[in-house]
């Protein structure tokens, strides 16, 4: 999911300011963690929450987990205000009384990376991809997003290769994954949809040969650039090790922006730390504690309840 947060920052200064020169894309002060980092975060903290009933099923776990992503989306979502989330995602945060919206937006690939590594079972990273979509991603292609981009994680860690990621996405999901990044280049425009940006994130990946080049195929695409960097990323760090200057700068970038705490990257440090390749020689996310918490401040408000 480290991944998916680098991409997202790296992203986030073209989202409105496209440069399909590959060249030019570059980390700056300003890259910023955006909604799709904090959306990813939550999950992340829902699965850590929920980690002993989703791998026991315990009974009632669906349910339960399902009201956790609700919960802690809307918790982080209301603390992270201007994150640049959508206008039906921004009225969904302010509604107490918040229900399914029928979306087909890419948010719900965006948020969905810590699933694909919690589970080794595919069955099992489908079922909770899907929860994790549906408190407001309930469309079809809305789910579709979701457990694309988590069963692609699965099916890499579990040693599959991209080919056989490839053919196993475009069947199940009805994805065309035969195009060429130069082509889709040409004519792609701003689209926030599942099925026009999940595909596309997907062909970033299949197309790098490091973590880098990923990053840099989905930023040139142009259109949505922090969500199909976030998402291609996603992917990437399971066969790609991240450079160091790419984590360093973007862990830097967090820390001097005081918003994210070391404590945001829990699941990250304790489950995927752990399922990273042994030669990655990936260490736990460690900054300095910033000045902001997100948690404490929800507490002050009467809205961060059971988020320990």
């Amino acid at each position: 999911m480290l991944g998916a947060i680098i991409g997202d920052v790296y992203g986030s200064i073209y989202e409105f300011d496209n440069e399909k020169d590959k060249s030019k894309i570059k980390l700056t002060r300003f890259s910023t963690p955006t909604d799709d980092s904090i959306m990813t975060i939550a999950i992340s903290k829902a699965l850590l929450i929920c980690y002993d009933e989703l791998v026991n099923k315990t009974e009632g776990y669906e349910q339960h987990f399902y009201d956790k992503c609700e919960e802690i989306m809307a918790a982080y979502g209301n603390a992270y205000f201007r994150k640049g989330y959508g206008v039906r995602f921004r009225n969904w945060l302010a509604d107490p009384n918040r229900k399914p919206y029928g979306s087909y937006g890419n948010g719900s690939g965006m948020r969905v990376s810590a699933v694909g590594w919690m589970f080794d079972s595919l069955e099992d990273t489908l079922n909770i991809a899907r929860i994790t979509a549906e408190p407001t991603h309930n469309h079809s292609e809305g789910i579709k997003g979701a457990q694309a981009i988590a069963a692609g994680i699965c099916l890499l860690r579990s040693g599959k290769t991209k080919e056989e990621v490839k053919a196993y996405t475009s069947e199940t999901f009805d994805y065309d994954l035969d195009r060429k990044l130069n082509d889709i280049k040409k004519n792609y425009r701003f689209e926030v949809s599942c099925q026009k940006s999940v595909p596309e994130a997907i062909i970033a990946f299949l197309e790098g040969e490091s973590y880098e080049e990923v990053i840099l195929n989905a930023i040139s695409l142009g259109g949505d650039s922090d969500t199909i960097a976030c998402m291609a990323g996603a992917l990437a760090e399971v066969i790609y090790k991240i450079p160091d200057h790419m984590r360093m700068g973007v862990i830097e970038n967090i820390a001097n922006q005081h918003e994210l705490k070391p404590r945001d990257f829990e699941f990250y440090n304790k489950v995927v730390v752990k399922k990273k390749k042994p030669d990655f020689h990936e260490s736990p996310v460690e900054f300095e504690y910033s000045k902001f918490d997100p948690l404490e401040y929800l507490k002050e408000l009467g809205l961060g309840r059971n988020l320990e």
